[in-house]
């Protein structure tokens, strides 16, 4: 039976913000696909990450945190460190999330070994320069019909990150045994985006694991329970999900497209940012 490692019991919150320049690498899902859009502007868990850490920079009476987003949508892991790993550490953060892998453990082909070593080696030089990492598992598949098939990729994947979080001192964010994550009202049609009240709940989980207290003591609680489906249901909903999501993202993937073909980072430069409340009461 597979095994995933589980958080170990939280420590007493500490109640200082240490960090000044906060710089974020990784795919969509660091970018904040799909909290908002491309029109308006997507705003994920990172961002509001960086935002409550500057709130509580500022009510401590200390300037607010730089920060940086770097992310690309369809990123695979080593596209991530070679455009992006280069850049963040030119900017001298203090603090760095890197996630990624995701886009590489979709794919059956994928070398999980090769994924882990560069990963390895970017963190080691995040260490090495100064920065706090901050890392994270996936979410688990179990419930998606056709995307479980990876589960056992995606579970060797992310027990390596709890020994590279080990072993560099790096901090890791527990995506897999988030509970609430299970509930796809958390999920956008695609299934691999998080809503708005996903990404929210990802920033407290990111905050817990920074080894701070959440700005919501319920960020992992279940949604209410939801009147149960019919098969018909189930099967139509599952064949709306092929012929819209899936179907093209095959298409992309035997072209050699990418959803991030011909984009930049979102946030380039760490700029302040506005230390408004980002994750506290839920959205929905």
């Amino acid at each position: 039976m597979m095994s995933v490692p589980t958080q170990p019991p939280a420590a007493e919150p500490r109640p200082d913000v240490p960090w000044r320049r906060y710089v974020a690498i990784g795919d969509s899902f660091t970018e904040g696909l799909w909290d908002g859009d491309d029109q308006t502007g997507v705003k994920g868990w990172a961002d509001r990450l960086a935002a409550a850490l500057s709130a509580r920079r500022v009510a401590a009476g200390q300037p607010p945190i730089e920060y940086a987003n770097l992310a690309i949508r369809g990123r695979l892991a080593r596209p991530i460190i070679a455009e992006q790993l280069g850049p963040a550490l030119a900017l001298k953060p203090d603090l760095v999330s890197l996630v990624g892998g995701g886009n590489d453990a979709l794919r059956v082909t994928t070398d999980v070994n090769g994924i882990v070593a560069l990963l390895d080696q970017a963190v080691a030089k995040l260490r090495a320069a100064g920065a706090d990492v901050i890392l994270a598992n996936s979410a688990d598949p179990v419930n998606s019909p056709i995307i479980k098939l990876t589960r056992g990729r995606v579970a060797t994947l992310y027990n390596s990150i709890w020994s590279l979080g080990r072993r560099h001192g790096a901090y890791v964010v527990d995506l897999w045994g988030m509970k609430s994550l299970l509930d796809w009202r958390l999920w956008c049609r695609d299934r691999i985006h998080l809503t708005s009240e996903g990404h929210r709940r990802v920033a407290n989980a990111a905050l817990v694991a920074l080894g701070l207290g959440p700005d919501d003591p319920d960020w992992d609680t279940p949604l209410p329970p939801r009147p149960a489906q019919t098969w018909q249901d189930q099967l139509a909903w599952n064949a709306q999900w092929a012929k819209e999501e899936l179907v093209p993202w095959m298409v992309r993937h035997f072209k050699g497209q990418s959803s991030g073909d011909g984009r930049g980072p979102k946030r380039p430069w760490p700029l302040p940012i506005d230390p408004a409340p980002a994750v506290g009461p839920p959205l929905i």
